[in-house]
């Protein structure tokens, strides 16, 4: 796992990665399937195209239903900024040009399959954890931290069940 940043403003981000025993057509039929990112997801509850949409593009957005025992649940629309055919796939959440966060799966073969990373950012538009910051900013650090641990674990959890399923298809 890789971290950069502590404080929201610094959009901090957080990196994993996983070799997966199948080649990257497999991987990205996985990845660029948002209909299946909340079978595998521990927040993500639902997702729909937008729009007429039925699949990944540039320029195509999607909503998102969540839900956190912390947080509560809410709902948010993301944009495909990135969509490369077995290579990247990327979304900025709300705002494209001042996202709540960016989410990014690439791919890269390597011998008979593929090396799958999975990256977030955080910000640097405004989302729900700055109305926990706004109420504590003397602790932010620690506020940033405890999201970015639960982010990592979603990650991790995310590229085991991708893997898992890549693997015994």
């Amino acid at each position: 796992m890789e971290w950069t940043g502590q404080r929201y403003a610094d959009t901090p981000t957080v990196q994993a990665q996983t070799y997966v025993e199948a080649p990257p057509q497999r991987v990205w039929e996985l990845v660029s399937d948002i209909e299946l990112m909340p079978q595998v997801s521990t927040e993500l509850q639902s997702v729909e195209w937008l729009d007429g949409a039925t699949g990944p593009a540039v320029g195509h957005t999607f909503r998102g239903h969540n839900a956190h025992q912390a947080i509560g649940e809410w709902s948010t629309t993301s944009h495909v900024i990135e969509c490369e055919a077995l290579r990247a796939f990327a979304w900025a959440v709300e705002d494209p040009a001042c996202p709540t966060a960016v989410w990014r799966f690439t791919l890269q073969p390597e011998g008979p399959g593929t090396v799958l990373r999975q990256w977030m950012q955080m910000g640097p538009g405004r989302s729900g954890l700055n109305l926990a910051i706004d109420r504590m900013p003397d602790r932010e650090q620690k506020i940033v931290h405890g999201r970015l641990c639960e982010i990592e674990a979603g990650i991790e959890k995310n590229l085991a069940e991708i893997k898992r399923r890549a693997e015994t298809a």
